[in-house]
């Protein structure tokens, strides 16, 4: 082999390594190109990390914000449970000292704040006395904040009186008792102004209660205000008041002495509560905690605040939850004419003489308009007759406020009852019959006076609230609550209250489910609480949320509008699967089976707002 030879072997040799080589690391790159590509498929992108984080720090702010519900829970039962008033008062009257004890007292509001009301007051106006539900929660919600009932009156110049009650009744305490003390109250404001009558503002439950004292022998003088009180029970269709059925499926009013015996004489209110939760899960419970959850930064303290009150339970006696499912809501005695007051006076509705004015809203499935205006054609066969009778009946309807709204609501508050306030010397002078009020707000505002917004009255036919329903149904109902009520006073109720004592009925008091779930949160209760404290507080410190327009955000809330969906679309099938049930039982009225029907096509997302 000669040299030249040699040297093209050595370099072809040479030259095949080096290509190899290469081709080696080529390859290598390729794969390592490879896998650090399914690297990066496999680790988050920066956004998502990013959302993980501040999905971490939210839920930890939601659990702490949980926490600190159930210390407030638990300072406010240390406290007495006091009203939840956002105004200075004075005690005018205390019921639990009266002859007939009960459980309710009036007081008097003096300051807002540092400013001393009797500077403001004008004491030429009506006194406003606001009478709160007593429905399971404590009071308070008529003067929860500043844009209230209590607060609009007090903006317009009028001296105002509330109208409260005790967490536990007085011993047999019945509603005779509870209608006495508001009788000596209304009459101790009007000595107190005796210029001018009183406006009694009734709110759900107090609306009912009111309005027996101005369907009873003695009467009442002035407007009252019915906020979201239902008078008229057996009105309404399944898919806007399912509660007008269950009563009928549970078996009447048993249910309620069942629990009364339970509780040693006593109803706790948080079965109330948990019925009202039940109506629609979606928004009351659903809803709540996810708006709570996405919002955890600006939320936590209206959350904190509308939950002070809404988990306050307060008690009513045996014979008052007796009085109420028997007469009221099974019985419907209060339309009919048929309910009396300490067996001697019978409460009819014709005989109440001063101007009613009725407010309700469709997006209320606790008192629908059915409910709380259902009874005018009960009472009156037509226009005439109303008129005959030299009745004003005036009534105001909001298109989607839920119940609570009605009270709580601060737009409400600055229109609506700014407005009927405004209003009343106008409603004095209008002429006996029925009219529907309008208000007219060009401005869009709803924080403005007179004649900023105008209002009008516009007469309406009695025909106009709808004709007498087929009550057959709810007839039977009646019947077989009171069968089953029998039974159970004679064979049942003897043995369960034999075994009931105050430790067996605080016992099931701390056991009930909205108590439990509430207090698990705690860290009397829950050790592991205390670690999510001080991570709260940690976070607190360092937090920056993403902002809302974070497309994982976005995702966020339209899985979570769908599950909510979900909910609701559950929720409207077991409605139909009452009525259904309602219907094989005991029949169903024509207007409410269609209605039940018919209910999947209907918009109620907002109509049955809580």
């Amino acid at each position: 082999m000669n040299r030249s030879q040699k040297t093209k072997t050595l370099s072809e040799i040479g030259g095949g390594n080096v290509t190899r080589l290469v081709q080696d690391r080529r390859k290598a790159g390729q794969a390592a190109q490879k896998m650090q590509q399914g690297v990066d498929a496999v680790k988050p992108p920066a956004n998502a990390t990013t959302y993980s984080r501040d999905l971490f720090e939210r839920w930890v702010l939601f659990l702490d914000t949980l926490r600190q519900r159930a210390d407030n829970i638990t300072e406010h039962e240390r406290q007495g449970m006091p009203p939840l008033l956002d105004f200075r008062y004075e005690t005018i009257m205390d019921a639990r000292r009266f002859d007939q004890p009960a459980n309710y007292a009036l007081l008097r509001i003096t300051e807002v704040g540092d400013e001393c009301w009797e500077d403001c007051v004008d004491e030429a106006k009506a006194p406003v006395v606001v009478v709160d539900p007593r429905a399971g929660h404590g009071p308070g919600i008529g003067g929860f904040k500043r844009d209230s009932e209590i607060g609009m009156a007090m903006h317009e110049g009028h001296p105002v009186y509330f109208v409260m009650f005790f967490p536990e009744p007085m011993p047999g305490q019945t509603l005779s008792d509870v209608h006495h003390a508001l009788r000596a109250f209304v009459t101790e404001v009007a000595g107190r102004h005796p210029n001018t009558p009183p406006i009694l503002y009734g709110n759900c439950q107090a609306g009912w209660a009111l309005t027996l004292l101005a369907a009873d022998c003695a009467g009442l003088s002035g407007p009252v205000v019915l906020n979201g009180s239902p008078l008229s029970y057996w009105a309404g269709e399944v898919d806007s008041s399912p509660m007008r059925v269950m009563g009928g499926l549970s078996g009447g009013s048993w249910t309620a002495h069942l629990a009364a015996d339970l509780g040693d004489g006593r109803l706790d209110g948080a079965y109330l509560a948990q019925n009202f939760e039940r109506l629609q899960p979606e928004k009351a419970i659903w809803e709540k905690y996810t708006n709570l959850l996405s919002n955890v930064d600006t939320e936590a303290d209206r959350f904190l605040e509308f939950e002070r009150w809404w988990n306050g339970f307060y008690t009513l006696s045996r014979e008052e939850i007796l009085a109420i499912t028997q007469n009221l809501f099974i019985g419907n005695k209060l339309e009919s004419g048929e309910m009396r007051i300490d067996n001697h006076c019978k409460v009819d509705l014709r005989r109440i003489q001063n101007p009613m004015i009725v407010f309700a809203s469709y997006g209320d499935n606790i008192t629908p308009p059915a409910q709380a205006l259902g009874w005018v054609p009960q009472v009156y066969k037509d226009t005439a007759d109303l008129k005959t009778a030299g009745q004003r009946i005036v009534y105001l309807t909001n298109p989607h406020v839920g119940h609570l709204g009605l009270f709580v609501s601060a737009s409400v508050a600055k229109l609506e009852h700014r407005a009927i306030l405004e209003s009343l010397d106008e409603i004095g002078a209008l002429e006996p019959g029925l009219y529907e009020m309008k208000i007219d707000n060009p401005t869009g505002s709803d924080d403005c006076h007179k004649p900023d917004y105008t209002v009008r009255f516009e007469s309406r036919e009695v025909s106009d609230i709808g004709g007498k329903q087929d009550d057959a149904a709810l007839i039977k109902v009646r019947q077989a609550s009171e069968l089953n009520e029998a039974v159970y006073s004679l064979f049942v109720s003897p043995w369960i209250m034999a075994m009931s004592n105050p430790i067996s009925a605080d016992a099931f008091k701390r056991m009930h489910p909205m108590r439990v779930s509430r207090m698990v949160f705690s860290e009397q209760f829950n050790p592991w609480m205390r670690l999510v404290h001080l991570t709260a507080e940690h976070i607190g410190k360092t937090r920056t949320p993403l902002p809302a327009t974070d497309p994982a955000i976005l995702a966020e809330h339209s899985a979570l509008d769908a599950l909510g969906q979900q909910i609701r679309t559950a929720r409207i099938q077991r409605d139909r699967v009452t009525a259904a049930l309602f219907q094989i039982i005991f029949g169903l009225p024509d207007s409410s089976e269609a209605s039940a029907i018919e209910s999947d096509d209907t918009d109620d997302s907002a109509r049955m707002g809580v």
